[in-house]
């Protein structure tokens, strides 16, 4: 189920489902230690002897306050005669969550009502050895195991505290826990409990006849009793309201402190491009590592989630980011890879699958061996990818002092080893896995990156005086690129190959599958967008992965089987991923020589944000013939994608609409217009 409107700052994160449950809670990492495991936290309502728990039949609309990680959330329900009116934030500095509760009566009588908040803790990812209890100093339901800390609590008709509470056994001899108790409109639980646990606490208020009353709850989080105390006194002394409005601020002035003239673009892309932003920010710790996806409910796939730091994705969102001009972020990125490269032995200059949010490493399905052979278990596409990003991003902002901490162990490391890590005969990389962490061989995508990963380290070679190792890289750029159209590059189907695999002596045997991945040579600069074989490659990519329902939509291969909803191959070769759509609007910018070719992305652009759920948050994949999200949602992928989609359109605007004589803007773009070209 995907995660509707994820809100955190960078080291306490909150997400909800499509049923507004609260369902994940990671602390003190975004991406680890999920002190929910995936379990739903409860918020329902009692008056007039019935009661009901807020999800899907309450048909809760769940959005973003305008510009900001504010949520904006409306519910009503006609069975109770209760509307709703929620803002969940999560404080930009501290690590508090707030909920405001806007509860409408709309009945044509007074009535009492109820607010029940019930707690379904996992601290450490574990039901084992919890404690919940009241705290009459704190006025509050505290959890706690070990260093990890929540206290709850919230305020009423400016009344700090609760007006109930229970703490319960759950998961434990069939039993359900005090959610149960919460449904009679009276909790009736004990003041502590422990082992696997849960609790709720509620708060009263009278509401007259087509009134309104608003009910404050929050959640503190911390590492002792000292820290959760100190941010639910900070709360009383500043006021509820206080930390609502700032964050609300500080969010607004984040995602706007670098004017593009967005209104340029159609107004659903403008504002999927400021949304997909803060979905964005919402993924990266304050470590600099930048996560993949923190949706929970994968777990049921593979009991493994998406909370990790892939080299290749962080890469990729962090040149987005860098584009955006969110410096600040990316160089903690690169930072984090310089740490994690640092920690291996002095002669690695790779980057191994994935890696926690604190730089260990992360699970692992690539083997060490093969055949009795030792192989490296790694993806070299995400080593070249950060040296690709990192020049980028100095190449944008300049920054010596940061480059030369980067230069002799990161730079230099992987720059030396996508030199040497290659086939001696053919120039090629060695095999390593694809992008899709499927296949082992040489992969067109991989082979691409390796050539921009190499003309990234020359290029700071070049800046720094090394002309020995300057040398050295721009002779194996220039040989993997002669491979790669040795090689990769099939006249027989008039494209670029997946994959090839060696078989000796020069000799590999084809993986003939046409993957959306092929479009990389033209995107990390090893053939030009208009060279006739790039041409053709993504043409055939257009035609043959094109999704033929209402849906559309590029897939990644023919007979992708991950959440395969269909076996008509012929007619849906897969699901349709944003990402793989993307980079045929991509295509399309990096070719454009006009504003009418130019314009060929933005149906794309469009047809994402069409896609997108009403928050903004996009999905990895999405149903072909529903439009449903699929797999992990949000994917920090596919926001980093249409981001990046964005501003190449946005740059290349800026570089068709210059006078060919002086240099200069020809006129004033206005898309209604429809690109009329006139000389100012």
């Amino acid at each position: 189920m995907p995660r509707d409107i994820p809100v955190g700052n960078d080291n306490l994160l909150i997400t909800f489902d499509q049923d507004y449950y609260l369902r994940d809670i990671y602390y003190p990492c975004v991406g680890k230690e999920n002190h929910t495991d995936g379990h739903k936290f409860r918020f329902g309502i009692w008056t007039d002897g019935r009661f009901g728990w807020i999800n899907r039949e309450w048909n809760p609309i769940l959005e973003y306050a305008r510009e900001s990680l504010v949520t904006h959330v409306t519910a009503l329900n006609e069975n109770l005669e209760i509307g709703l009116h929620c803002n969940d934030v999560v404080d930009y500095r501290e690590n508090i969550y707030i909920k405001k509760v806007l509860l409408k009566n709309l009945s044509g009588k007074n009535r009492e009502f109820r607010l029940f908040f019930h707690h379904d803790f996992h601290i450490l990812e574990s039901s084992t050895g919890d404690t919940a209890y009241f705290d009459p100093d704190e006025k509050a339901i505290i959890h706690y195991k070990g260093n990890r800390y929540f206290l709850m609590s919230g305020m009423r008709n400016n009344n700090q505290g609760i007006d109930q509470y229970a703490a319960g056994i759950k998961e434990f001899h069939g039993m359900e826990g005090t959610w149960k108790d919460a449904e009679d409109g009276r909790l009736e639980g004990s003041p502590i409990s422990q082992g696997s646990v849960d609790s709720t606490l509620a708060f009263s208020v009278n509401v007259p006849s087509s009134g309104e009353q608003t009910v404050y709850y929050w959640m503190c989080a911390g590492e002792d009793y000292a820290e959760v105390s100190r941010l639910n006194k900070m709360i009383a002394g500043h006021g509820v309201e206080y930390f609502i409005k700032r964050t609300d601020n500080y969010w607004r002035a984040w995602v706007n402190k670098e004017k593009i003239e967005l209104s340029v673009l159609p107004q659903n892309v403008a504002e999927l491009y400021k949304k997909s932003l803060l979905v964005l920010r919402t993924n990266i710790d304050s470590t600099g590592a930048i996560i993949a996806g923190n949706d929970s409910d994968v777990q049921h796939f593979a009991r493994d989630t998406y909370s990790y730091m892939w080299p290749r994705d962080g890469a990729l969102t962090a040149y987005a980011l860098d584009m955006a001009g969110y410096h600040g972020i990316t160089r903690q990125f690169f930072d984090f890879c310089l740490d994690i490269i640092s920690k291996g032995k002095e002669s690695v200059g790779y980057f191994l699958h994935k890696y926690n949010p604190d730089g260990s490493l992360g699970s692992s399905w690539h083997p060490w061996t093969s055949d009795n052979k030792k192989l490296l278990p790694i993806q070299e596409d995400g080593t070249a990818l950060v040296l690709w990003a990192l020049w980028h991003h100095f190449d944008k902002f300049r920054d010596i002092e940061f480059a030369i901490r980067q230069y002799e162990n990161l730079v230099v490391r992987c720059g030396d080893f996508l030199a040497s890590y290659r086939d001696g005969n053919t120039g090629l990389p060695l095999p390593s896995y694809d992008l899709w962490e499927e296949k082992w061989g040489i992969h067109t995508f991989t082979v691409s990156a390796v050539y921009a990963g190499l003309k990234a380290a020359e290029n700071f070679t070049d800046f720094f005086g090394d002309a020995k190792r300057s040398k050295i890289y721009n002779k194996a750029a220039g040989e993997v690129r002669e491979a790669m159209g040795k090689y990769l590059y099939s006249e027989e189907h008039g494209r670029f190959l997946k994959t090839i695999i060696p078989e000796g002596d020069n000799s590999f045997k084809a993986d003939n599958t046409i993957d959306a991945s092929i479009y990389a040579p033209f995107y990390f600069g090893a053939f030009e967008a208009m060279e006739e074989r790039v041409v053709n490659t993504m043409n055939a990519v257009k035609e043959q992965l094109w999704v033929k329902t209402s849906v559309g939509g590029i897939a990644r291969y023919p007979g992708d089987s991950y959440h395969r909803v269909t076996e008509d191959i012929k007619n849906v070769p897969g699901n349709p991923w944003f990402i793989c759509t993307l980079w045929l609007a991509q295509w399309y910018i990096a070719r454009a020589e006009n504003f009418k070719e130019l314009d060929e992305a933005i149906p794309i652009l469009e047809w994402v944000a069409s896609r997108a759920l009403p928050s903004g948050v996009l999905a990895e994949q999405v149903h072909p013939f529903t439009n449903q999200p699929l797999s992990v949602s949000p994917l920090t992928w596919s926001h980093a994608a249409f981001v990046a989609t964005v501003l190449e359109y946005m740059d290349k605007l800026e570089k068709i609409d210059v006078c060919p004589m002086c240099g200069s803007p020809m006129r004033s773009y206005d898309p209604r217009e429809k690109h009329s070209h006139k000389k100012g």
